[in-house]
């Protein structure tokens, strides 16, 4: 499997997750890490293992930003530094703990794994669709598929007509539309199905029956796996802008649990049907198909594969080779340049 890029931003977990004086352990980018929310209302991000005997800090006691280990009692700030050690007034000079930056926006957690120095706020993908009042219930799960397997699925949603015939119910809408990849200034890859003079799908109730829609769903993809989904519809003929209501939007975000495991991060409407839609469609039909594909890859890489590749494809493939731009930069970056 191919190595992370480092220099980006990834979610690590929803704000609600951390309140209080809880200490959230999550295994991210394959390292056990620790989560916490300092007093001062921003966020400590670290290794969860004492550098002592391995233990895992999130079991240890709270004391304001300070944890202790809870096999010996090493103390250590949010910065990683260990402040107390019980036994003695020396402090070993490697007893510290690896932080990384953590930031919280859009009601999400967000970690940068890189470079500390490089770790600027303002390149978190927009997600601010998610700052609106109406009620939301934020959740996520647990696929045992590779964080780029999940977003080819996410890039590619012609698959909604042989995956959710019956959760999506799109009925063919999709062979009939119209695909386009794009890339836009901002970094993102979007992935755009236009389907035109269509019959109103079925959850959108009380329209006369001989009314013809507009309808596209578009996906938004930021490095590494932070996808924004778009669904909307207008009177046959008439441009996006005159839409009657906003864009549907939810989040698909991805981060790597390991190479083969990923949190996958969405957001959903409260209530028992929704509950039960998303049930279905995560743990009945994508999952089952993701983790197929994942044991079939195997740790062979993708590209070893020699897969082929359709037009639909066009978004996820470019999604692709932009994380491999974005190692080849990193590896050339950290190599040591060569002796003069």
């Amino acid at each position: 499997m191919a190595e992370y890029v480092r220099n980006l931003w990834y979610m690590a977990a929803w704000e609600e997750e951390v309140v209080d004086d809880a200490r959230l352990p999550r295994t991210l980018l394959d390292e056990p890490l620790l989560i916490y929310r300092k007093e001062d209302g921003e966020y400590a991000m670290m290794a969860n293992r004492c550098p002592h005997r391995l233990a895992p800090l999130h079991k240890g006691q709270r004391s304001g930003d300070t944890i202790a280990c809870p096999y010996h009692g090493l103390e250590f700030n949010a910065a990683g530094q260990c402040t107390r050690n019980p036994f003695s007034g020396l402090i070993p000079p490697h007893a510290r703990v690896k932080t990384y930056p953590a930031v919280g926006r859009y009601g999400a957690i967000w970690f940068w794994p890189g470079d500390a120095d490089n770790a600027d706020d303002s390149l978190i993908p927009d997600f601010s669709a998610l700052d609106r009042p109406n009620p939301i219930v934020r959740g996520r799960t647990n696929f045992a598929a590779n964080y780029e397997i999940i977003s080819d699925n996410l890039l590619d949603l012609s698959h909604v007509e042989f995956i959710h015939p019956e959760s999506f119910r799109t009925e063919g809408k999709i062979f009939g539309g119209q695909y386009e990849a794009e890339e836009t200034t901002d970094g993102a890859i979007w992935s755009r199905w236009s389907m035109f003079n269509t019959v109103p799908p079925a959850w959108l109730e009380n329209l006369p029956q001989d009314v013809r829609l507009d309808e596209w769903i578009d996906m938004r993809w930021h490095a590494p796996a932070s996808m924004l989904l778009h669904i909307g519809f207008t009177a046959a003929g008439a441009p996006r802008a005159a839409a009657p209501v906003a864009d549907m939007v939810n989040p698909h975000i991805i981060t790597p649990e390991t190479s083969s495991s990923s949190h996958y991060f969405f957001t959903r409407d409260p209530g028992e049907q929704s509950e039960k839609l998303a049930n279905q469609v995560f743990e009945e039909e994508d999952r089952p198909m993701l983790e197929w594909i994942q044991q079939t890859m195997g740790d062979k890489d993708f590209w070893d594969w020699k897969p082929v590749i359709l037009n639909v494809d066009a978004s996820g493939i470019r999604a692709r080779r932009r994380l491999m731009k974005l190692r080849r930069t990193e590896q050339a970056n950290s190599e040591p340049l060569a002796a003069e």
